[in-house]
C-alpha cells in the first residue's frame, strides 16, 4: 500500500483517482504530479514500484497539502471573523456565506431544525 503525506492510497484505484484522496489534490493536480513523476495515470496504485512512489512523493512535496493546507484555511477564516467583515460574521453565525437563501434551505450550515412553539392566545 502506498502511503503519501500520511494518507494510505487505495490499491485498486487508478493513480489519478487515488491521489485525490489527499486533501488539496484534485484531478488536474494529480495528473500534473503523475506527469512530473513519469508515471502513467492509468496504472493502478498496486502496480507502482518504489521508484514511482519516490517520484510521486517528491512531486507532491512542492504543494501545500493536508494539515498545512487545513491550518492555512482555518487561519483565513479566523482572519475574516476577526476583522468583522460580512463573510466573517456569517462564519461566526454558522450561516451560508455566498448569498444563498436561508428561509427554506441551508440545513447543512444551520444544523438540525429548532422548533419554536406558537404563542397561546389570551382568552377572556
Amino acid at each position: 500500500m502506498a502511503r503519501i503525506s500520511g494518507v494510505d492510497l487505495p490499491k485498486q484505484k487508478r493513480g489519478v483517482i487515488a491521489l485525490t484522496y489527499i486533501f488539496g489534490i484534485g484531478r488536474s493536480r494529480a495528473k500534473e504530479i503523475l506527469a512530473k513523476a513519469g508515471v502513467d495515470e492509468n496504472t493502478k496504485v498496486l502496480d507502482w514500484n518504489d521508484d514511482a512512489i519516490a517520484g510521486i512523493r517528491d512531486a507532491v512535496s512542492y504543494y501545500k497539502i493536508e494539515g498545512e493546507l487545513r491550518s492555512e484555511i482555518q487561519l483565513h477564516i479566523k482572519r475574516l471573523m476577526d476583522i468583522g467583515c460580512y463573510r466573517g460574521i456569517r462564519h461566526r453565525l454558522g450561516l451560508p456565506l455566498r448569498g444563498q437563501r436561508t428561509k427554506n434551505n441551508s440545513r447543512t450550515r444551520k444544523g438540525k431544525r429548532k422548533t419554536v412553539a406558537n404563542k397561546k392566545k389570551v382568552t377572556k
